[in-house]
């Protein structure tokens, strides 16, 4: 997507490679191995040797990674239009535990439409091979085997489709271009009434409204859960009176009419269940990047992934999973606004303007409070009027960042949560949380401050409803509403805690230089008329583990100071550049972002690196 980059957004890059075509470095590729096998394959398992003369890409993805989501839809044009020259495959490498279940990966395949062929690697060997440290991150193969172009975060497939035409054109003259259809098999298509539904509403007349998430509808049940009465949408994806594009979330307007958050357009819609039809009221079908508006006329303003929304202090709120924020609609205005997250990925409380989110994925009011799901920090938090009227506060309830899940009952302050995607209000104050990746319903009671498990053997439950003296839950993975009686006293499991299991990187006392590569596509520059064209950002868990170079700057390079005493931890590094179309014909010349994220896990110790490189775009960090 082109946009202007706003003033902040960039510096002049360190430019570490040179990876035009001429010069490109020839490092073999890796043999692809997993011990989950292959899918989308016939059951096949594929090398690389089977792969020869045609353009791989590999994408590097989990599928809790909302980033990784936006980039498999960036990849389904360029997909398309080169499918007789470029193989893609994904490479299914798990951050939480569920994720590391074969299961868990075949359901998320044909969730997210995946169609390419997917290596399941649950141990990251593939990706130690290939020195990945972020999701996303795409890795370009020539026709001949070797590594040509390493790409973290999104917003490089226009990059990609540059460099994929040129070797194109390189390996056909060199007669090292092989064409024809991919290695992709299509799996059986399954029969069920819903297919991973998302999130469910309880109608006035007693019906229950579903988002059936990957037939891109929506679908009335009958007050038993099961019973289909209509379905809403052409079952197809587009952005058009009767398409949507995997919408999730659904809220009920003060005038009887439902919101919907139309999550892979971008957009919020309206539907009149007594006229049955569909109205967009926010978004333009394109995704929010940095230096975008950030507030204005509803129709004229990005959204990023809105995952739910709820009716809350007037407005409707909506969980913009894509860039770690909460926003508002208004519709009496017909505008919207950011109301909190800095879109910095992380736990941290306080103002609204200033607080981090991770995925917010779930909403529920609750008379002063708005409770939030914050699906990658595995943790639960609200939201609610500042004490002295102005603003809004965020707060923790459960949860304390990144890389900390499990399921633990007991003291909020020492319960573990696994990416939970729902919370619902329940009637004595306290909220279910619809704990999608330990498959259970569990349930935080503000008055005690503990956090029960009120039913296990649920399959990914995504959201519940209140139906009188039941809760309905949405299991996702099972594609059905189950219904449960509240119980009175909840079940107690046994306590597991984990930690992400990607290997700590051995970095040496002291100074620590940050290097982020980034190497402006073929045909581009960085734009600096208007000022400085990248960005980085540089925090830590725990924060005492930086004595120095904590903070934004617009150099790509950094050097960091370890304090002494700290033996462990997490650098958190934001990098974003701009880049633009560079042809002197071009009155106004396109611009791209490339952003990405990374959570490095470190270890002090004596005789470790003193240099840290993260590859935004280019070959290979050193």
């Amino acid at each position: 997507m082109g946009i202007r980059p706003s003033p902040w957004e960039c510096a002049r890059a360190r430019v570490a490679l040179n990876v035009h075509m001429a010069s490109r470095a020839r490092v073999r590729a890796p043999e692809l191995i997993g011990k989950g096998g292959w899918l989308n394959t016939g059951n096949k398992d594929l090398t690389l040797s089977d792969l020869r003369g045609r353009i791989v890409i590999l994408d590097f993805w989990t599928f809790c990674c909302v980033n990784c989501l936006h980039v498999l839809d960036e990849l389904r044009e360029l997909e398309e239009r080169h499918r007789d020259t470029v193989v893609i495959i994904g490479v299914h490498s798990p951050k939480f535990v569920h994720e590391a279940e074969h299961q868990a990966v075949v359901d998320a395949v044909e969730r997210y439409g995946v169609e390419h062929p997917v290596l399941d690697d649950p141990e990251l060997a593939t990706w130690k091979q290939y020195a990945v440290r972020a999701w996303p991150t795409l890795v370009v193969i020539d026709p001949e085997g070797y590594v040509v172009a390493q790409h973290a975060g999104e917003g490089h497939a226009h990059a990609i489709e540059k460099l994929v035409e040129e070797l194109a054109a390189e390996h056909e003259q060199k007669g090292t271009l092989r064409r024809g259809d991919g290695p992709y098999v299509p799996p059986e298509p399954v029969a069920t009434d819903l297919r991973f539904p998302g999130k469910a509403l309880r109608l006035p007349g007693g019906t229950f409204l579903v988002s059936d998430t990957t037939r891109h509808q929506l679908v009335e049940l009958a007050a038993d859960g099961e019973q289909v009465l209509r379905r809403i949408g052409s079952g197809e994806r587009g952005f058009t009176p009767d398409a949507f594009n995997e919408p999730q979330g659904l809220a009920l307007l003060p005038d009887g009419k439902v919101a919907v958050a139309d999550t892979v357009n971008h957009a919020i819609r309206v539907f009149d269940p007594g006229t049955g039809t569909v109205e967009t009221v926010a978004g333009t079908g394109r995704q929010w990047w940095q230096g975008s508006p950030t507030s204005g006329p509803a129709r004229a303003v990005d959204l990023s992934s809105p995952w739910d929304i709820a009716w809350w202090q007037d407005r409707l709120w909506i969980a913009m999973a894509g860039v770690h924020q909460l926003w508002t609609y208004d519709p009496a205005a017909g505008t919207v606004e950011v109301a909190a997250g800095t879109t910095n990925e992380g736990l941290v409380d306080g103002p609204a303007a200033e607080a981090w989110f991770a995925q917010p994925s779930g909403l529920a009011a609750a008379g002063d409070r708005l409770w939030i799901a914050d699906s990658e920090t595995s943790a639960v938090r609200w939201v609610e009027p500042a004490e002295d009227g102005d603003g809004y506060v965020v707060r923790t309830a459960v949860g304390t960042g990144l890389f900390d899940f499990g399921h633990r009952d007991g003291a909020a302050d020492q319960a573990l949560l696994q990416h939970p995607l729902g919370v619902t209000a329940l009637p004595d104050g306290s909220v279910a949380i619809s704990d999608t990746y330990n498959h259970a319903l569990r349930r935080f009671d503000p008055a005690s401050g503990e956090v029960t498990t009120l039913a296990t053997d649920l399959r990914e439950p995504s959201a519940a409803v209140l139906a009188d003296d039941d809760i309905v839950v949405v299991e996702s993975a099972r594609h059905r509403l189950t219904r449960l009686r509240l119980p009175e006293e909840a079940v107690r499991v046994e306590s597991v805690a984990h930690r992400t299991q990607r290997a700590a990187t051995e970095v040496a006392p002291g100074r620590l230089r940050l290097d982020v590569v980034f190497q402006a596509p073929a045909g581009q520059k960085l734009d600096t008329r208007y000022g400085p064209s990248t960005r980085l950002l540089v925090s830590a868990t725990p924060p005492e583990l930086l004595a120095d170079g904590a903070g934004a700057g617009s150099d790509l390079t950094r050097d960091l100071v370890l304090a002494d005493g700290v033996t462990e931890g997490v650098l958190h590094v934001s990098a974003m550049a701009a880049s633009c179309d560079d042809a002197p014909d071009i009155e106004y010349p396109a611009c791209h972002v490339h952003q990405q994220d990374w959570g490095v896990p470190v270890r002090v110790v004596d005789g470790g690196v003193a240099r840290l490189g993260l590859v935004l775009a280019g070959l290979d960090a050193g």
